[in-house]
């Protein structure tokens, strides 16, 4: 096994399968099954889940709601996401916890890090919601803060495209896809992987990430097991 503790970085969106908004029962299994098939093998995982097939704090403004109010509404999605989650890989007879950011102490353990460290090492999924608990910062930052604070080996970003490309593949045929890729050339080269303060976070304490299609039945236990899948990030 080559990534034996992993961060899985999944998208709201991911959730919503051909929906519009809301979540995907299909898709959820899915998901909840690849994640099964990596603790099966020995993986630790803990998963950080968006919240934009509910509600985007970004979008607030649109609405007349200010940019704080909204972060907290986005952030609140992120948690209905992780319960959903939790419900999902649970049917799949893998024991997980559920932990926030902003306390909810009904619904789940607040973020203490030795403990989700403690929970990982003891084989359970560790799902974080409610990104960092703070306005201004998106999940793609709280998935790199946990993932450095639990020590994690790499970061999984699952996405719907099969890696970092020139150019958004789903728009221009002519895109090319990078096997591997340096932070700095992502810098040079302006490449959306994730937002520029997760980014560098990861870029500072050394933590590689690898995009990949969560969509392709198998692909995480694939990646954990040390097969080139996607792109990966790394110095």
């Amino acid at each position: 096994m080559k990534y034996k503790r992993i961060l899985l970085k999944l998208s709201g969106e991911a959730l919503m399968g051909e929906q519009q908004f809301g979540i995907n029962p299909q898709r959820l299994k899915a998901y909840a099954q690849e994640v099964k098939a990596a603790v099966d093998s020995g993986a630790e995982v803990a998963i950080t889940i968006g919240g934009g097939n509910i509600f985007r704090g970004l979008q607030a403004g649109e609405s007349g709601i200010e940019r704080v109010q909204g972060d907290a509404m986005g952030m609140l999605a992120t948690v209905i996401n992780g319960l959903a989650l939790q419900s999902a890989i649970e049917n799949e007879g893998i024991k997980t916890r559920l932990m926030t950011a902003i306390k909810m102490d009904q619904l789940a353990e607040p973020f203490i890090r030795r403990r989700a460290i403690r929970h990982l090492e003891k084989g359970r999924v560790v799902i974080f919601g409610a990104g960092t608990g703070n306005p201004y910062f998106t999940t793609d930052t709280g998935a790199a803060l946990r993932a450095v604070e639990i020590e994690a080996d790499v970061i999984l970003k699952g996405t719907r495209v099969d890696g970092i490309y020139s150019a958004d593949p789903e728009k221009d045929p002519t895109a090319t896809k990078y096997e591997k890729v340096s932070f700095d050339e992502v810098y040079e080269k302006g490449l959306n992987v994730m937002d520029m303060t997760a980014f560098t976070l990861c870029n500072e304490n050394k933590l590689p990430i690898i995009v990949f299609d969560i969509n392709e039945k198998g692909n995480l236990l694939r990646l954990i097991q040390g097969e080139e899948i996607g792109t990966l990030v790394d110095l």
